[in-house]
């Protein structure tokens, strides 16, 4: 009653979910002012692809918790594919959201089985399990102590994960990355 958390009538108390940011340097600032987690973009880009915005979770007494970098470009199989980085405090949810669970995190048998993928930052390399998803590829992992999910619409533009993806943090300084921008992502939670 006299907590000043965000609630929800379902999940109890959770990080309230911010406005999408657009797919622009100022998007992107917006989201770097407040956040406490890796804000990880796949660099190199695949070829062809682009940025195509921000989400967070979170609030004022915590910063933000989760965020979300959107991305949208060819699928290797043929036509146009998306995707979203995210990378969160674990208990959050973001990611499962996304993903298209109904819990806070890959669930049951996470990691039971060899990993499927892998991601890659600074000179170490990171195993990411498939998480099963009707109508997605989906991929979990952990990196610094975070969740880190990668989430690719169609489920065949997951053939981008058969080579490592090398990720950067958008928070490290002393990145000059000129990064090409296109339409908002309808994927972006809001």
């Amino acid at each position: 009653m006299w907590s000043s958390a965000w609630r929800c009538d379902w999940h109890g108390e959770v990080d309230p979910l911010l406005p999408a940011f657009s797919p622009s340097q100022d998007g992107l600032d917006g989201l770097l002012r407040t956040s406490g987690v890796p804000v990880w973009l796949p660099w190199p880009l695949p070829a062809g692809w682009l940025v195509t915005g921000f989400a967070g979770a979170g609030d004022e007494r915590t910063g933000t918790r989760a965020c979300a970098v959107a991305l949208s470009g060819p699928n290797p199989l043929g036509g146009p594919a998306e995707m979203l980085v995210v990378a969160e405090e674990p208990g959050v949810g973001l990611g499962a959201a996304v993903a298209g669970l109904d819990s806070v995190d890959p669930g049951s048998g996470f990691a039971s089985a060899p990993p499927i993928a892998t991601a890659s930052f600074g000179k170490h390399d990171f195993p990411l399990w498939q998480v099963a998803s009707p109508d997605r590829a989906v991929f979990a992992g952990e990196i610094k102590a975070h969740w880190v999910w990668v989430v690719l619409w169609p489920d065949t533009a997951g053939t981008l994960l058969i080579e490592p993806i090398g990720l950067r943090d958008l928070r490290d300084p002393g990145q000059d990355l000129d990064l090409p921008f296109g339409a908002p992502s309808p994927r972006l939670p809001s």
